[in-house]
């Protein structure tokens, strides 16, 4: 009896230690956090536990432009009281996210807001990924199979991905996309909103399917572009349009 009564004062000892060692973990566990927050540091974001960079298990080839996936777009004062804004040239490195979606040597529109739609054929110039107003995205792969299939889409083409949003220089242009499922007649929208707002609209003939058309970015503003087709509003697609600050 007296030996089972030394067995079970070990245990209890054991187990006074055991936990006498997690609440001094616990303590010291404590303090570190009491100490970022006192320092003004982001306990899960300071080194501690980061967000999750999903580019780094990838490809170096793509892992840049999943980034700009993930990144937001700018956000510009349109909306401001201060109207000088709209006349303000900016920086060239504003420009750079979005060089691949337009150019200074386009083919001039001749007459209305764009040029003659005209057949694109998909399968020859598939895009890698496509890019939503919001800056995120997802493979066109991905996009194809989940899109109903009736629905237009109007888009701005670059040189490997389509987006909804671009800035561009005044004077650029950018080639867009429209998928017209359908085909048909349909209008096209302009709206340009600087310190006040002007609105276009003309009538084109859309190929069923991919069509391809060139736009003039040729003022500065904010440019809120869409089309409907057999009454079928397609999303806005967004182009910013700045001076380019001399260096």
């Amino acid at each position: 009896m007296e030996e089972k009564m030394k067995d079970i004062a070990k245990i209890s000892e054991a187990r006074k230690m055991k936990y006498c060692r997690i609440l001094l973990c616990m303590t010291a566990l404590a303090a570190c956090l009491m100490i970022s927050i006192a320092w003004g540091e982001d306990y899960l974001e300071g080194g501690y536990v980061r967000s999750y960079d999903r580019s780094m298990t990838m490809d170096p080839g793509i892992a840049g432009m999943v980034q700009w996936l993930d990144a937001p777009v700018p956000s510009f004062p349109w909306y401001s009281s201060d109207l000088a804004f709209y006349r303000q040239a900016v920086s060239s490195s504003t420009f750079t996210p979005y060089r691949e979606y337009y150019t200074t040597k386009g083919t001039p529109v001749v007459s209305g807001i764009v040029s003659n739609p005209v057949k694109f054929d998909i399968t020859q110039d598939t895009p890698y990924g496509i890019y939503y107003g919001n800056g995120q995205g997802l493979p066109y792969s991905q996009y194809a199979s989940t899109v109903p299939s009736k629905t237009n889409d109007l888009w701005i083409s670059g040189a490997t991905n389509w987006t909804q949003y671009a800035v561009s220089p005044v004077g650029a242009s950018l080639q867009l996309v429209a998928n017209v499922p359908t085909g048909g007649m349909g209008g096209f929208y302009e709206v340009v909103q600087t310190d006040t707002a002007s609105t276009r609209y003309k009538t084109y003939q859309f190929n069923p399917g991919y069509n391809t058309m060139n736009y003039k970015a040729d003022q500065m503003g904010r440019h809120m572009l869409y089309i409907v087709v057999n009454n079928q509003p397609s999303n806005v697609v967004i182009v910013d349009v700045f001076s380019q600050a001399l260096r």
